[in-house]
């Protein structure tokens, strides 16, 4: 019975009309098709539409799906059949390609990349909200972290709640890896210092706390995307002690500017002498109105509308001197890596005497912070 019943079902499918077309015409080119079939009359209706041995290039297992090379009528044929499930051309894939975001050409990064200036070695601390250490384009350069944090929800360095961090650590040390983004410095060491809680809110107390772990790590750079209004002689003796044990100390300068910039709106630690702080400028150049102002301010780099990583495999664009301070984190680490030599005083003055000089010093420090101009003097 089961027999007759398969050469009834084998018949019926042989009863389709094919319309007078010859499906096995050598003549027509052939193409890559993906067909799935319901149901296991699978043989017979390929020998049907002429489909022969060598145009089946693979066969799954775990669906009723061939890859097949027909020709456009085959193809239309069995597209029509009642036993063809789905029919579709076999698409071409590509990988993900990697976006290069502007700021990292703004300070000469991806030309001292393809000489060979990755950062490659340097330990930089990123005193944030924490660094999603699985994103993909982080993952290999994370290499520890810390949490100021005793609670379940804070005391993981890695888990990022707010994202903030794991933005500033891709402008750093993205991974130069064919996916998503590239920092200024994708083979630098990140370490995650959990210094702002998921709600992006922290302490001067849980600052100086990250700033000791970073000397007791042996930390070269330590970055500081955060800030506030208020001065603390405390915060500001370990940024010196940090300063005096040898670590570079960045920070946003805030976001607190004004249109014309006319008044002192550099926040804390950034204002510190031992800290060197970062004010932003956009694609031309130009400080956003948001870019605190003072004498403090020492050097710019990129701040407005700066791709970078986000927690979950993601990425997103954001503004403010917290995207500007990375970048020169980024720069000392790639500099430092191929002048070791250096104290953290002479690669500071090096980073301002090759900068490019955007005018007033109030807004710009010394200008524009350049890679390459700094490896080459």
């Amino acid at each position: 019975m089961k027999k007759l019943l398969s050469v009834i079902l084998l018949v019926a499918m042989l009863a389709v009309p094919f319309n007078g077309t010859v499906f096995a015409d050598d003549s027509q080119e052939k193409e890559d098709y993906l067909v799935m079939f319901d149901g296991p009359a699978y043989n017979g209706l390929l020998n049907a539409f002429g489909v022969e041995g060598g145009d089946v290039v693979n066969e799954y297992e775990l669906l009723d799906v061939a890859h097949l090379e027909l020709t456009s009528d085959q193809a239309d044929g069995l597209s029509n059949h009642p036993h063809i499930e789905h029919l579709e051309k076999n698409a071409e894939a590509h990988k993900v390609n990697q976006t290069t975001p502007y700021g990292i050409d703004q300070v000469q990064a991806t030309e001292a990349q393809n000489q060979g200036h990755t950062g490659e070695g340097v330990d930089v601390a990123v005193l944030d909200t924490g660094i999603d250490a699985s994103h993909e384009d982080l993952a290999a350069n994370v290499q520890g972290g810390h949490s100021v944090f005793d609670d379940a929800e804070n005391s993981d360095p890695y888990n990022d709640g707010d994202g903030h961090g794991t933005h500033v650590a891709g402008t750093v040390a993205a991974a130069n890896n064919d996916t998503g983004v590239v920092g200024v410095a994708p083979q630098a060491n990140l370490y995650a210092v959990k210094v702002l809680g998921n709600d992006g809110s922290g302490s001067y107390a849980g600052i100086a706390e990250g700033i000791e772990w970073s000397i007791n790590n042996g930390m070269d750079v330590v970055n500081m995307s955060l800030g506030g209004p208020t001065s603390s002689p405390i915060l500001e003796e370990f940024a010196d002690l940090a300063n005096e044990e040898g670590l570079l100390v960045v920070a946003a300068a805030g976001n607190s500017g004004s249109s014309l910039g006319w008044f002192d709106t550099v926040n804390y630690p950034a204002k510190y002498d031992s800290v060197m702080a970062v004010g932003a400028v956009d694609e031309n150049n130009n400080r956003p109105s948001f870019s605190s102002t003072g004498p403090a301010v020492e050097i710019a780099a990129p701040g407005v509308d700066t791709l970078s990583t986000v927690p979950g495999n993601d990425y997103a664009s954001l503004s403010g001197t917290s995207m500007a301070s990375p970048h020169v984190a980024g720069v000392a680490a790639s500099v430092w890596a191929e002048k070791s030599d250096l104290s953290n005083d002479e690669l500071r003055q090096l980073l301002k005497d090759t900068a490019v000089d955007l005018g007033n010093e109030d807004h710009y420090g010394a200008g524009l912070v350049q890679v390459l101009d700094a490896l080459n003097q």
